[in-house]
Protein backbone atom coordinates (compact mmCIF):
# COMPACT_ATOMS: atom_id res chain seq x y z
CA UNK A 1 0.00 0.00 0.00
CA UNK A 2 1.42 3.64 -0.87
CA UNK A 3 2.44 5.58 2.09
CA UNK A 4 1.33 8.75 -0.24
CA UNK A 5 -1.90 9.92 1.54
CA UNK A 6 -2.40 11.57 -2.08
CA UNK A 7 -2.65 8.59 -3.96
CA UNK A 8 -4.64 6.97 -0.92
CA UNK A 9 -7.40 9.10 -1.52
CA UNK A 10 -8.45 7.18 -5.06
CA UNK A 11 -9.16 4.20 -2.37
CA UNK A 12 -12.20 5.72 -1.24
CA UNK A 13 -13.05 7.36 -4.81
CA UNK A 14 -11.96 10.75 -4.42
CA UNK A 15 -9.46 12.35 -7.33
CA UNK A 16 -6.72 15.13 -6.04
CA UNK A 17 -6.96 17.76 -8.77
CA UNK A 18 -4.28 20.87 -8.20
CA UNK A 19 -5.09 24.17 -8.06
CA UNK A 20 -2.02 25.93 -9.98
CA UNK A 21 -0.83 25.94 -13.52
CA UNK A 22 2.28 27.79 -14.88
CA UNK A 23 4.82 27.39 -17.98
CA UNK A 24 7.60 26.59 -15.84
CA UNK A 25 5.59 23.68 -14.16
CA UNK A 26 5.03 22.67 -16.85
CA UNK A 27 7.99 22.57 -18.96
CA UNK A 28 10.27 21.86 -15.61
CA UNK A 29 8.47 18.30 -15.13
CA UNK A 30 7.14 19.36 -11.99
CA UNK A 31 3.02 18.19 -13.48
CA UNK A 32 4.72 14.79 -14.67
CA UNK A 33 6.22 14.07 -11.60
CA UNK A 34 3.32 14.76 -10.02
CA UNK A 35 0.90 12.55 -11.98
CA UNK A 36 3.78 9.70 -11.35
CA UNK A 37 4.57 10.58 -7.34
CA UNK A 38 1.52 11.93 -6.13
CA UNK A 39 -1.41 10.28 -8.32
CA UNK A 40 -2.51 13.86 -9.40
CA UNK A 41 -5.37 13.56 -11.47
CA UNK A 42 -6.45 17.10 -13.06
CA UNK A 43 -5.67 20.70 -12.82
CA UNK A 44 -7.53 23.66 -12.65
CA UNK A 45 -6.53 27.10 -13.70
CA UNK A 46 -8.45 31.24 -13.32
CA UNK A 47 -7.12 34.44 -14.04
CA UNK A 48 -5.59 35.15 -10.66
CA UNK A 49 -3.23 31.97 -11.25
CA UNK A 50 -2.26 32.99 -14.38
CA UNK A 51 -1.50 36.72 -13.72
CA UNK A 52 1.06 35.51 -11.04
CA UNK A 53 2.70 32.99 -13.43
CA UNK A 54 2.85 35.87 -15.74
CA UNK A 55 3.97 38.75 -13.37
CA UNK A 56 6.59 36.55 -11.19
CA UNK A 57 8.54 34.95 -14.21
CA UNK A 58 9.96 35.31 -17.90
CA UNK A 59 8.81 32.10 -19.06
CA UNK A 60 6.17 34.47 -20.68
CA UNK A 61 8.35 37.10 -22.10
CA UNK A 62 9.39 35.29 -25.31
CA UNK A 63 5.70 34.31 -26.51
CA UNK A 64 4.42 37.75 -25.54
CA UNK A 65 6.70 39.69 -27.64
CA UNK A 66 6.18 38.10 -30.39
CA UNK A 67 2.50 38.18 -30.06
CA UNK A 68 2.75 41.93 -29.45
CA UNK A 69 3.60 43.09 -32.80
CA UNK A 70 0.52 42.32 -34.70
CA UNK A 71 -3.36 43.63 -33.81
CA UNK A 72 -4.09 41.35 -31.67
CA UNK A 73 -5.53 42.49 -28.04
CA UNK A 74 -4.81 42.43 -24.89
CA UNK A 75 -7.51 39.59 -24.09
CA UNK A 76 -6.72 38.02 -27.12
CA UNK A 77 -2.82 37.49 -26.07
CA UNK A 78 -4.26 36.22 -22.81
CA UNK A 79 -6.00 33.72 -24.26
CA UNK A 80 -3.09 32.69 -26.86
CA UNK A 81 -0.92 31.85 -23.94
CA UNK A 82 -3.41 30.32 -21.60
CA UNK A 83 -4.60 28.23 -24.48
CA UNK A 84 -0.86 27.07 -24.78
CA UNK A 85 -0.61 26.28 -21.65
CA UNK A 86 -3.83 24.18 -21.42
CA UNK A 87 -2.77 22.35 -24.41
CA UNK A 88 0.39 21.35 -23.27
CA UNK A 89 -0.86 20.64 -20.13
CA UNK A 90 -3.31 18.42 -21.32
CA UNK A 91 -1.15 16.67 -23.29
CA UNK A 92 0.53 15.40 -20.03
CA UNK A 93 -2.71 14.52 -18.23
CA UNK A 94 -4.17 12.76 -21.67
CA UNK A 95 -2.71 9.01 -20.41
CA UNK A 96 -4.60 9.60 -16.99
CA UNK A 97 -7.86 10.19 -19.21
CA UNK A 98 -7.57 7.40 -21.17
CA UNK A 99 -5.90 5.29 -17.60
CA UNK A 100 -9.96 6.54 -16.26
CA UNK A 101 -11.83 5.91 -19.09
CA UNK A 102 -12.27 10.15 -19.12
CA UNK A 103 -13.42 10.42 -15.78
CA UNK A 104 -10.08 12.14 -14.62
CA UNK A 105 -6.88 13.81 -16.45
CA UNK A 106 -8.68 17.11 -17.01
CA UNK A 107 -7.76 20.65 -17.25
CA UNK A 108 -9.71 23.63 -16.49
CA UNK A 109 -9.77 27.18 -18.04
CA UNK A 110 -12.66 30.03 -17.65
CA UNK A 111 -14.49 32.34 -19.59
CA UNK A 112 -14.30 35.69 -19.19
CA UNK A 113 -15.94 36.41 -16.20
CA UNK A 114 -17.31 39.71 -17.43
CA UNK A 115 -19.64 37.34 -19.07
CA UNK A 116 -21.22 35.90 -16.23
CA UNK A 117 -24.68 37.63 -16.73
CA UNK A 118 -24.60 37.33 -20.71
CA UNK A 119 -25.77 33.69 -21.86
CA UNK A 120 -24.77 34.77 -25.76
CA UNK A 121 -20.99 35.43 -24.23
CA UNK A 122 -20.94 32.91 -22.29
CA UNK A 123 -21.10 30.02 -24.90
CA UNK A 124 -19.62 31.86 -27.60
CA UNK A 125 -16.59 31.88 -25.60
CA UNK A 126 -16.85 28.45 -24.19
CA UNK A 127 -17.46 27.63 -27.77
CA UNK A 128 -14.01 28.90 -28.72
CA UNK A 129 -11.73 27.90 -25.94
CA UNK A 130 -13.17 24.27 -26.33
CA UNK A 131 -12.11 24.01 -30.12
CA UNK A 132 -9.26 26.54 -30.19
CA UNK A 133 -7.42 24.09 -27.55
CA UNK A 134 -8.82 21.37 -29.61
CA UNK A 135 -8.46 18.35 -26.65
CA UNK A 136 -11.25 15.99 -25.10
CA UNK A 137 -9.19 16.26 -21.65
CA UNK A 138 -10.59 20.09 -21.35
CA UNK A 139 -13.09 21.82 -19.38
CA UNK A 140 -14.62 25.09 -19.58
CA UNK A 141 -15.23 27.20 -16.61
CA UNK A 142 -18.67 28.71 -16.20
CA UNK A 143 -19.86 30.54 -12.99
CA UNK A 144 -23.22 29.43 -11.36
CA UNK A 145 -25.06 32.39 -12.47
CA UNK A 146 -28.74 32.39 -13.76
CA UNK A 147 -27.20 32.63 -17.25
CA UNK A 148 -24.35 30.93 -16.84
CA UNK A 149 -26.33 28.18 -15.68
CA UNK A 150 -28.35 28.61 -18.81
CA UNK A 151 -24.70 28.43 -20.75
CA UNK A 152 -24.01 25.01 -19.33
CA UNK A 153 -27.22 23.08 -20.25
CA UNK A 154 -27.00 24.21 -24.09
CA UNK A 155 -22.84 23.29 -23.62
CA UNK A 156 -23.04 19.99 -22.19
CA UNK A 157 -26.19 19.09 -25.50
CA UNK A 158 -22.97 20.20 -27.96
CA UNK A 159 -20.69 17.66 -26.12
CA UNK A 160 -18.47 20.50 -24.11
CA UNK A 161 -16.59 19.33 -21.20
CA UNK A 162 -18.35 21.83 -18.18
CA UNK A 163 -16.77 22.88 -14.72
CA UNK A 164 -19.34 25.02 -12.98
CA UNK A 165 -17.73 27.14 -10.74
CA UNK A 166 -18.53 29.68 -7.64
CA UNK A 167 -21.19 27.25 -5.91
CA UNK A 168 -22.06 28.30 -2.20
CA UNK A 169 -25.24 27.23 -1.91
CA UNK A 170 -27.68 23.47 -1.91
CA UNK A 171 -30.51 25.29 -4.12
CA UNK A 172 -27.61 26.55 -6.89
CA UNK A 173 -26.29 23.19 -6.67
CA UNK A 174 -29.46 21.43 -7.27
CA UNK A 175 -29.74 24.09 -10.49
CA UNK A 176 -26.28 22.71 -11.65
CA UNK A 177 -27.32 19.01 -11.05
CA UNK A 178 -30.96 19.85 -13.69
CA UNK A 179 -28.76 22.18 -16.22
CA UNK A 180 -26.51 19.21 -16.56
CA UNK A 181 -29.05 16.50 -17.22
CA UNK A 182 -31.27 18.44 -19.01
CA UNK A 183 -28.27 18.92 -21.56
CA UNK A 184 -27.70 15.63 -21.40
CA UNK A 185 -31.37 14.85 -22.46
CA UNK A 186 -31.18 17.61 -25.02
CA UNK A 187 -28.27 15.87 -26.60
CA UNK A 188 -30.10 12.43 -26.55
CA UNK A 189 -32.50 13.90 -28.09
CA UNK A 190 -30.74 15.50 -31.30
CA UNK A 191 -29.48 11.66 -31.66
CA UNK A 192 -26.08 12.20 -30.32
CA UNK A 193 -23.72 10.24 -27.79
CA UNK A 194 -23.33 11.39 -24.77
CA UNK A 195 -20.32 9.31 -23.79
CA UNK A 196 -17.43 10.65 -22.33
CA UNK A 197 -19.06 14.19 -21.93
CA UNK A 198 -17.86 14.93 -18.60
CA UNK A 199 -19.18 18.09 -15.68
CA UNK A 200 -17.91 18.80 -11.93
CA UNK A 201 -19.61 20.97 -10.43
CA UNK A 202 -17.24 23.81 -7.91
CA UNK A 203 -18.28 23.88 -4.75
CA UNK A 204 -16.66 26.62 -2.46
CA UNK A 205 -15.50 25.15 1.08
CA UNK A 206 -13.47 27.97 2.79
CA UNK A 207 -15.26 30.95 2.24
CA UNK A 208 -18.14 29.91 3.25
CA UNK A 209 -16.70 29.74 6.82
CA UNK A 210 -15.18 32.94 6.87
CA UNK A 211 -18.39 34.20 5.65
CA UNK A 212 -20.65 32.74 8.34
CA UNK A 213 -18.08 32.62 11.18
CA UNK A 214 -17.84 36.75 10.98
CA UNK A 215 -21.64 36.76 11.56
CA UNK A 216 -21.73 34.53 13.95
CA UNK A 217 -18.52 36.58 16.00
CA UNK A 218 -21.08 39.19 15.29
CA UNK A 219 -24.36 37.68 16.84
CA UNK A 220 -22.58 36.26 19.88
CA UNK A 221 -21.27 39.49 20.74
CA UNK A 222 -25.03 40.83 20.39
CA UNK A 223 -27.01 38.49 22.50
CA UNK A 224 -27.07 38.34 26.26
CA UNK A 225 -28.79 34.61 26.03
CA UNK A 226 -25.45 32.59 27.43
CA UNK A 227 -26.96 28.97 25.36
CA UNK A 228 -27.29 31.63 22.49
CA UNK A 229 -23.69 32.61 22.68
CA UNK A 230 -22.88 29.34 23.26
CA UNK A 231 -24.23 27.97 19.98
CA UNK A 232 -23.04 30.43 17.97
CA UNK A 233 -19.55 29.84 19.04
CA UNK A 234 -20.39 26.09 18.75
CA UNK A 235 -21.35 26.44 15.01
CA UNK A 236 -17.98 28.43 14.15
CA UNK A 237 -15.86 26.50 11.38
CA UNK A 238 -18.53 24.02 10.95
CA UNK A 239 -21.07 25.47 8.70
CA UNK A 240 -18.56 24.82 5.20
CA UNK A 241 -18.50 21.53 5.81
CA UNK A 242 -21.81 20.89 7.10
CA UNK A 243 -23.04 22.78 3.78
CA UNK A 244 -20.89 20.42 1.59
CA UNK A 245 -22.39 17.09 3.31
CA UNK A 246 -25.93 18.57 2.26
CA UNK A 247 -24.72 18.82 -1.56
CA UNK A 248 -23.25 15.44 -1.27
CA UNK A 249 -26.78 14.06 -0.46
CA UNK A 250 -28.20 15.92 -3.27
CA UNK A 251 -25.87 14.35 -5.62
CA UNK A 252 -26.28 10.77 -4.19
CA UNK A 253 -29.66 11.10 -4.35
CA UNK A 254 -30.44 12.77 -7.88
CA UNK A 255 -27.45 10.71 -9.59
CA UNK A 256 -29.25 7.43 -8.16
CA UNK A 257 -33.01 8.73 -9.52
CA UNK A 258 -34.41 6.61 -12.31
CA UNK A 259 -34.68 10.04 -14.29
CA UNK A 260 -30.67 9.71 -14.42
CA UNK A 261 -29.97 5.79 -14.59
CA UNK A 262 -31.60 6.22 -17.91
CA UNK A 263 -29.31 8.51 -19.64
CA UNK A 264 -26.41 6.51 -17.30
CA UNK A 265 -27.36 3.42 -19.64
CA UNK A 266 -26.59 5.39 -22.30
CA UNK A 267 -23.28 5.98 -21.36
CA UNK A 268 -23.81 9.37 -19.34
CA UNK A 269 -21.42 10.06 -16.70
CA UNK A 270 -22.00 10.92 -13.23
CA UNK A 271 -21.20 15.03 -12.14
CA UNK A 272 -19.47 15.07 -9.84
CA UNK A 273 -18.75 17.16 -7.05
CA UNK A 274 -15.37 19.27 -7.03
CA UNK A 275 -14.34 21.07 -3.74
CA UNK A 276 -12.93 24.07 -4.66
CA UNK A 277 -11.10 26.70 -1.66
CA UNK A 278 -9.91 24.23 -0.18
CA UNK A 279 -7.23 26.09 1.60
CA UNK A 280 -8.02 27.03 5.49
CA UNK A 281 -7.84 30.88 5.94
CA UNK A 282 -8.64 30.64 9.92
CA UNK A 283 -5.16 29.77 11.29
CA UNK A 284 -7.34 27.78 14.91
CA UNK A 285 -8.32 25.44 12.18
CA UNK A 286 -6.81 22.11 10.66
CA UNK A 287 -4.96 23.20 7.78
CA UNK A 288 -6.23 19.62 6.49
CA UNK A 289 -9.56 20.23 7.58
CA UNK A 290 -11.41 20.84 4.06
CA UNK A 291 -9.22 17.81 3.33
CA UNK A 292 -10.02 15.49 6.09
CA UNK A 293 -13.86 16.08 6.36
CA UNK A 294 -14.95 15.88 2.85
CA UNK A 295 -13.06 12.20 1.56
CA UNK A 296 -16.27 9.92 -0.97
CA UNK A 297 -16.81 8.46 -4.17
CA UNK A 298 -17.48 10.55 -7.11
CA UNK A 299 -15.71 13.73 -5.15
CA UNK A 300 -12.58 15.93 -6.03
CA UNK A 301 -10.60 18.19 -4.00
CA UNK A 302 -8.34 20.41 -5.83
CA UNK A 303 -5.79 22.02 -3.17
CA UNK A 304 -3.06 24.57 -3.68
CA UNK A 305 0.66 23.65 -3.23
CA UNK A 306 0.29 24.57 0.55
CA UNK A 307 -2.39 22.50 1.53
CA UNK A 308 -1.37 19.47 -0.73
CA UNK A 309 1.66 19.35 0.90
CA UNK A 310 -0.15 19.49 4.48
CA UNK A 311 -2.36 16.81 4.09
CA UNK A 312 0.27 14.45 2.01
CA UNK A 313 2.35 15.17 5.68
CA UNK A 314 -0.26 14.71 8.41
CA UNK A 315 -3.94 14.07 6.44
CA UNK A 316 -5.90 11.34 7.97
CA UNK A 317 -7.14 9.29 4.47
CA UNK A 318 -10.30 7.50 5.13
CA UNK A 319 -14.21 7.84 4.01
CA UNK A 320 -15.58 10.83 5.99
CA UNK A 321 -18.25 12.79 3.41
CA UNK A 322 -21.22 11.07 4.87
CA UNK A 323 -20.51 10.81 8.42
CA UNK A 324 -22.92 13.06 11.15
CA UNK A 325 -24.72 13.54 8.28
CA UNK A 326 -27.65 14.81 10.83
CA UNK A 327 -25.59 16.76 12.39
CA UNK A 328 -24.67 18.88 9.12
CA UNK A 329 -28.23 19.13 8.56
CA UNK A 330 -29.57 20.07 12.04
CA UNK A 331 -26.29 22.97 11.68
CA UNK A 332 -28.04 24.31 8.14
CA UNK A 333 -31.66 24.00 9.37
CA UNK A 334 -30.74 25.73 12.44
CA UNK A 335 -28.71 28.76 11.21
CA UNK A 336 -32.29 30.79 10.35
CA UNK A 337 -33.43 30.05 14.22
CA UNK A 338 -30.01 31.60 15.05
CA UNK A 339 -30.44 34.52 12.90
CA UNK A 340 -28.76 34.10 10.33
CA UNK A 341 -30.21 34.35 6.52
CA UNK A 342 -28.51 31.52 5.02
CA UNK A 343 -29.63 32.13 1.04
CA UNK A 344 -28.73 35.87 1.62
CA UNK A 345 -25.52 35.19 2.89
CA UNK A 346 -24.52 32.37 0.12
CA UNK A 347 -26.12 34.89 -2.64
CA UNK A 348 -23.78 37.81 -1.13
CA UNK A 349 -20.77 34.93 -1.33
CA UNK A 350 -21.39 34.32 -5.37
CA UNK A 351 -21.59 38.08 -6.10
CA UNK A 352 -18.75 38.71 -4.33
CA UNK A 353 -16.57 35.92 -5.99
CA UNK A 354 -17.85 37.11 -9.20
CA UNK A 355 -16.58 40.69 -8.35
CA UNK A 356 -12.99 38.76 -7.66
CA UNK A 357 -12.94 36.78 -10.60
CA UNK A 358 -13.71 39.91 -12.55
CA UNK A 359 -11.72 41.84 -10.56
CA UNK A 360 -8.42 39.43 -11.48
CA UNK A 361 -9.31 39.03 -15.07
CA UNK A 362 -9.22 42.80 -15.90
CA UNK A 363 -5.84 42.74 -13.81
CA UNK A 364 -4.19 40.17 -15.97
CA UNK A 365 -4.69 42.21 -19.15
CA UNK A 366 -3.68 45.13 -17.69
CA UNK A 367 -0.51 43.16 -16.58
CA UNK A 368 -0.66 42.31 -20.29
CA UNK A 369 -0.80 45.67 -21.26
CA UNK A 370 1.94 46.67 -19.49
CA UNK A 371 4.03 43.78 -20.34
CA UNK A 372 3.95 44.01 -23.69
CA UNK A 373 4.39 47.73 -23.58
CA UNK A 374 7.60 47.18 -22.07
CA UNK A 375 8.71 44.10 -24.33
Amino acid sequence: MSTNKLIELSRFGQSFWYDNISRDFIDSGRLKSMIETDGLKGITSNPAIFYKSIKDGKGYDKLLKSLSSGSLTDKDIFYEIAINDIKDAAKILLPVYQATNAKDGYVSIEVDPNFADNYQETIKEARMLFNKIGMDNVMIKVPATDQGLKAVKTLISEGININVTLLFSNEKYDQTIIAYIEGLEERLKEGKSIEKIASVASFFISRIDSAFDKVLTEKSLDTTNADERQWYFDTMGKVAISNAKMAYQSMVSVFSSDRFLKLKQKGAMVQRLLWASTSTKNPAYSNVLYVNELIGPNTINTMPQETLDAFRDHGVVKRTIDLNIEDANNIIDSLCDGGLDYNSLTDKLLIDGLRLFVEAFNSLLALISEKRSSL
